[in-house]
């Protein structure tokens, strides 16, 4: 009897009451350790509740809290071609594609779209480091061509978000072209006489750093974001010397003068409305702007 109320019950009420926790639940912060509620950093745009860490977001989710309402329209990009080189490593370079756009959703390394930021049209352009480390293969120096196309059609000022490791080396020397293809393309822009403003995030490297990253003419960075062409560890190697502290991060950057501004994510948005506005001569926006109501005939007397 004993061993049916100690052990047999007990067992058997714990199969039956047993709940199912959510694995995507909680998440843990990758610069503090602190466990975090999945719910409250995607409210908080994906920065750490506890040490402020800025997460990596896709550019979908930035867009929809960039965007007024969330809503913009997505500007299509011309298709390159699929594997020029026929390039294969450990897998071939189609079944990479195919894996990286199963795992994130999107077609390509970067998304274009334009509408309105705080009532301010403008066209968008961001990398997604998750989708093959946001490397600048074709397609994206072809997202960036479109992009500066749509801004000088439109005539509205480019935002872009970068977030890459750097070139795609399956594309090889197609790759490194879209650098100078990229610098016409921000070039086109400047003779239009439209602003292009550059958001770097953690990471930005590589080429996408030697071209389209650092030609802005307002460069704002997101905190301790690592902004270079050559990572640290590869130059402490070269010159077999220790590097300050903070080398190549934002702050680190700014200090330098290599960057405009340093903002925090949540509060980008406005950051950018001021700026785009001060830049096309528009009045700034005002708070909880809305249509004037419309004046109602008054009554005869």
């Amino acid at each position: 009897m004993n061993w049916i109320t100690n052990y047999v019950r007990p067992r058997i009420n714990s199969i039956f009451s047993r709940r199912e926790m959510p694995e995507n639940l909680w998440m843990k912060c990758d610069s503090c350790g602190t466990m975090l509620f999945h719910r409250e950093v995607t409210d908080n745009l994906g920065v750490c509740t506890n040490c402020n860490h800025h997460m990596p977001i896709t550019p979908r989710v930035r867009f929809e809290s960039l965007f007024d309402g969330g809503v913009f329209s997505e500007i299509k990009v011309p298709e390159p071609l699929a594997d020029p080189l026929h390039f294969r490593d450990q897998k071939k370079y189609p079944d990479r594609m195919r894996a990286a756009q199963k795992s994130t959703g999107e077609k390509e390394a970067m998304l274009v779209a334009t509408g309105e930021i705080g009532r301010t049209p403008v066209v968008c352009a961001a990398q997604d480091f998750s989708f093959m480390g946001g490397s600048m293969g074709m397609y994206v120096g072809n997202a960036i061509i479109k992009a500066a196309e749509e801004a000088k059609k439109l005539k509205r000022p480019l935002i872009l978000f970068s977030a890459a490791g750097g070139a795609r080396m399956q594309e090889g020397i197609l790759s490194l072209m879209q650098m100078p293809r990229t610098t016409v393309a921000v070039q086109m822009l400047r003779e239009a006489g439209l602003p292009y403003i550059v958001v770097l995030t953690h990471p930005t490297t590589g080429g996408v750093t030697a071209s389209y990253a650092m030609l802005g003419d307002v460069q704002i960075a997101e905190p301790n974001a690592l902004i270079c062409f050559a990572g640290p560890r590869v130059i402490e190697q070269t010159i077999r010397e220790k590097l300050p502290e903070g080398f190549q991060r934002a702050e680190y950057l700014l200090e330098h003068g290599m960057l405009d501004r340093v903002t925090d994510r949540r509060k980008m948005r406005e950051e950018l409305v001021t700026i785009v506005r001060m830049l096309t001569g528009m009045p700034p926006a005002v708070a909880g702007d809305l249509p004037a109501p419309a004046e109602e005939a008054s009554a005869p007397e």
